[in-house]
């Protein structure tokens, strides 16, 4: 029986957990001196790198002196927990990571309450002691009244402590002693987290928590073996979360070590492993003996909170910078996102048109995202929270905020908040001029504010929120103060046009790009929409005049991300994405046709 040890890293986003795994990798000896590596090596695509999120939740296994240490690294942000509550079965010690300034965040609470609600035994890492504004006493106090206030166990409250700059590869026990490498951390999980129960003897019993794609093998489920041996080429059996049998067969056992996943041929209860050759294969299942099928409690997996609709790009710059344009391509892309994807939905609901539901705008915008950089081009409409009917109530989604602003800007964050619906639950001193404020706010109301809230903050503002729960319908809530400036016609804007627009607000395109009629080419300074000509030139005479031509200066415009704009967007607006651009543009181009569908919704 090889010595297994199995943890995940937990935090909120930003406080180093892919940093942290990073060092472990590192400090256990797992990449050979010849291996190159880069930082935070975990995250893997692209947009992770660039981000500096984790976005899907990766495993790793090192070597520490006999033992074998499985480390599932998952996401911080909210509309990711569903990936967190799925990785938490599957271990049997957590390593809970809280920033030594920032302290308990929403997120911390979020994943403490599933990791307590499982049994799990925690390790709390008390991450970035290096800062010059770093209090971790304080932040340890926090963290013993949140596990008290989350109902944790005597055992659990008993956690062991460990200070770390995990980026400076240090960590030590107590604050007092000299700085030290990894090893106490390595250490403290042989010590405190328990060996995985289970017995190789017993049938075989494996379950899903997450999966992969592979263009040559298929479906990639990774899993946990409870129970039993697991050899390539095993006949088993595949317990869906229905009930349903079906039978397969494993055409490959992959092992991981570091970064690297290898081919092995055989495994048993206890370790983390991936398997390949079952095309149904489905995060919850499980992977049972076929002489006696025995299923594992299915997974809860969280349900989607938001709706978007990706469409076919039908505006007239359609076709001309993206290589995938048809809804058959779009369908097929979004239903391979679907097969590896649990926390979202698809559903067509109309001639090239896809109702995509997932957790949050990060998620979905992630997945627009990756589209684009395939060479995709498609539309989406503005999100819209889901509302269900429980006891006969409609309910819609309600968020934990948490919000941290200068002292001296908190009234008015205050004031926008409470416009929108939201309630005060405390607000809190955090030291070097901030506050930290906490509130309970419908979805809805969130949808849009991110940007307002940057702009009366200074940018010097941070929002954090998590889902909470359906609560009953709290009817209008406000929406964007201000319209758009729309285009009167096709073709290429031009520097003397622009300059006389730009008095009637915030531009978003610069000089000489293309743009058509009824697409939106800037905020409006009012509430209303106002209809702009951005493509007139200087009518020139031949007469000389006394004074030379002004100069022209041009304000920069504002760079719309694909976030900031699919926030911004209103019900009759939509966002054309394509490889190149994000464009916004009313549902309907023309004039006349928006004065008929506003007579018609009236």
């Amino acid at each position: 029986m090889q010595k297994i040890r199995n943890i995940a890293v937990i935090a909120h986003v930003d406080h180093g957990k892919t940093t942290l795994v990073d060092g472990l990798l590192e400090q256990s000896g797992t990449f050979g001196s010849h291996e190159q590596h880069d930082e935070r090596a975990m995250d893997s695509n692209d947009l992770e790198k660039e981000r500096g999120i984790t976005i899907l939740s990766k495993n790793t296994a090192i070597r520490y002196k006999d033992y074998k240490i499985n480390i599932i690294d998952t996401p911080g942000h909210a509309d990711f927990g569903g990936e967190v509550e799925r990785v938490l079965k599957m271990v049997d010690g957590v390593l809970v990571l809280v920033d030594a300034y920032e302290g308990v965040m929403p997120q911390t609470k979020f994943v403490v309450k599933k990791m307590l609600a499982l049994g799990k035994m925690p390790i709390v890492v008390i991450n970035k002691i290096d800062k010059p504004s770093a209090d971790p006493e304080r932040v340890v106090d926090e963290m013993f009244d949140l596990f008290a206030a989350m109902g944790a166990t005597d055992e659990q409250q008993d956690f062991p402590v460990i200070y770390a700059a995990a980026r400076d590869g240090m960590a030590k026990l107590d604050m007092n002693d000299p700085d030290g490498n990894f090893e106490c951390i390595f250490e403290t999980i042989l010590e405190h987290v328990p060996e995985p129960e289970g017995d190789a003897a017993n049938p075989l019993q494996a379950q899903v928590f997450t999966l992969d794609y592979d263009n040559y093998v298929g479906k990639i489920g990774i899993s946990r073996i409870f129970n039993g041996t697991v050899r390539k080429g095993d006949n088993v059996m595949l317990a869906k979360s229905d009930g349903e049998l079906v039978k397969g067969k494993i055409s490959k056992l992959i092992g991981f070590h570091g970064l690297n996943r290898m081919e092995i041929d055989e495994a048993e209860a206890g370790d983390i492993v991936a398997f390949a050759g079952m095309e149904t294969v489905d995060v919850g299942d499980t992977i049972a003996d076929p002489e006696n099928p025995v299923a594992l409690d299915p997974m809860h997996v969280e349900e989607p909170t938001l709706t978007v609709v990706f469409a076919v790009n039908d505006s007239p710059l359609a076709g001309q910078e993206g290589k995938h344009v048809t809804s058959n391509k779009l369908k097929d892309r979004l239903e391979f996102e679907m097969r590896t994807n649990v926390a979202m939905r698809l559903e067509t609901i109309g001639e090239g048109k896809f109702k995509v539901s997932g957790r949050g705008e990060l998620q979905i915008t992630v997945l627009a995202e990756n589209m684009r950089r395939e060479g995709y081009e498609f539309s989406i409409s503005r999100p819209e929270v889901i509302v269900k009917e429980i006891e006969g109530v409609k309910c819609e989604p309600f968020e934990h905020l948490v919000i941290d602003v200068p002292e001296d800007l908190s009234g008015t964050v205050i004031e926008r908040l409470g416009k929108r619906k939201a309630e005060m639950k405390s607000m809190l001193p955090m030291g070097q001029g901030f506050q930290r404020i906490e509130f309970e706010i419908p979805a809805r109301a969130l949808i849009g504010f991110r940007g307002q809230f940057l702009t009366d903050t200074k940018g010097e503002g941070v929002m954090n929120h998590s889902f909470l729960e359906f609560r009953p319908f709290t009817g209008a809530v406000e929406s964007r103060s201000y319209g758009a400036l729309i285009s009167m016609v096709d073709g290429e804007t031009l520097a003397f046009s622009l300059f006389g627009i730009q008095d009637r607000g915030v531009l978003f395109v610069g000089v000489q790009t293309k743009v058509y009629e009824g697409m939106i080419i800037g905020e409006h300074s009012r509430s209303n929409d106002l209809v702009v000509n951005p493509i007139k030139g200087k009518a020139q005479s031949n007469v000389r005049s006394s004074g030379a031509d002004e100069a022209i200066k041009l304000v920069p415009p504002r760079d719309m991300s694909l976030e900031r704009a699919l926030e911004w967007i209103e019900d009759d607006e939509l966002l054309e994405v394509t490889p190149e651009n994000i464009r916004i543009r009313k549902k309907y181009l023309t004039e006349n046709e928006r004065k008929r569908h506003s007579r018609k919704n009236k």
